[in-house]
């Protein structure tokens, strides 16, 4: 395992109040690290007592720009980016309006852009830092009525790959993490029946393992994968292994 200063680990998750952000939180909180999410609404729950919170809207960006950059003005040595904007609902393209699209764009691209480039100096600077982004099967397969989300979620994945190739890996290293299955999240839950069944649903904490072991040896052996985890908490490669598609078709 890689051996790393005494002083506290810093972390930092942008997306992180519920979902797979939440669980990833809540794991770097239990391992040790000083843990900051920052998102519209505050973390509740179990757990949230050892999260510190920062009010952000990826929507307002001068402001988001301002809170991330002064989030890594004191170092960080870990960074998840789990915000995501679904839509309201599936759709077809010509049901979508602009303003969902653009916040689809805002939130899934454009705030991890910004985060990226605040955050990117301070984990230089920890040396090695680890950026963890949260990734889709969406990214390897589409899906009818999820246009936007799909391509939004194709093009961050884009661009951490390409920054993966940017960066040296013994200072910054980047992984992504993905679920094998739907998770069942608030979002999730916000589109589906209330008597809908989630029994065979994935939750955030299935992710904790994960977490963990990134955080603790900074993704050391990962730098550019991106990692598909399962219902036991395990994970693999997706270059090993592709996920399967969550879509279905539309009535």
């Amino acid at each position: 395992m890689t051996q790393h200063s005494s002083k506290p680990t810093r972390a930092l998750v942008v997306g992180g109040s519920t979902g797979i952000g939440r669980g990833i939180a809540d794991a770097w909180a239990r391992s040790g690290a000083t843990t900051t999410v920052m998102s519209r609404t505050a973390p509740a729950g179990a757990g949230a007592d050892l999260l510190s919170w920062e009010p952000l809207d990826l929507t307002d960006t001068a402001e988001s720009r301002a809170r991330l950059r002064e989030s890594a003005a004191d170092g960080l040595d870990t960074v998840c980016y789990s915000a995501v904007f679904y839509g309201d609902r599936r759709a077809l393209i010509g049901e979508v309006d602009e303003a969902e699209w653009r916040r689809q764009l805002e939130v899934n691209l454009n705030g991890l852009w910004l985060t990226l480039t605040a955050v990117l100096p301070a984990l230089r600077q920890a040396s090695p830092g680890l950026f963890v982004g949260v990734s889709s099967e969406v990214v390897y397969n589409g899906g009818p009525g999820r246009s936007g989300y799909a391509a939004t979620k194709a093009a961050a994945a884009a661009l951490l790959e390409s920054v993966a190739q940017e960066e040296n890996e013994e200072a910054v290293r980047i992984v992504q993490v993905l679920p094998a299955g739907m998770v069942d999240t608030p979002g999730i839950r916000r589109r589906r029946a209330a008597d809908f069944d989630y029994g065979d649903y994935m939750r955030p904490e299935h992710f904790g393992a994960a977490a963990s072991e990134l955080l603790a040896t900074r993704g050391a052996g990962r730098h550019g994968d991106a990692l598909m985890v399962d219902a036991r908490g395990d994970w693999r490669s997706t270059r090993e292994h592709r996920p399967e598609s969550q879509s279905r078709a539309l009535a």
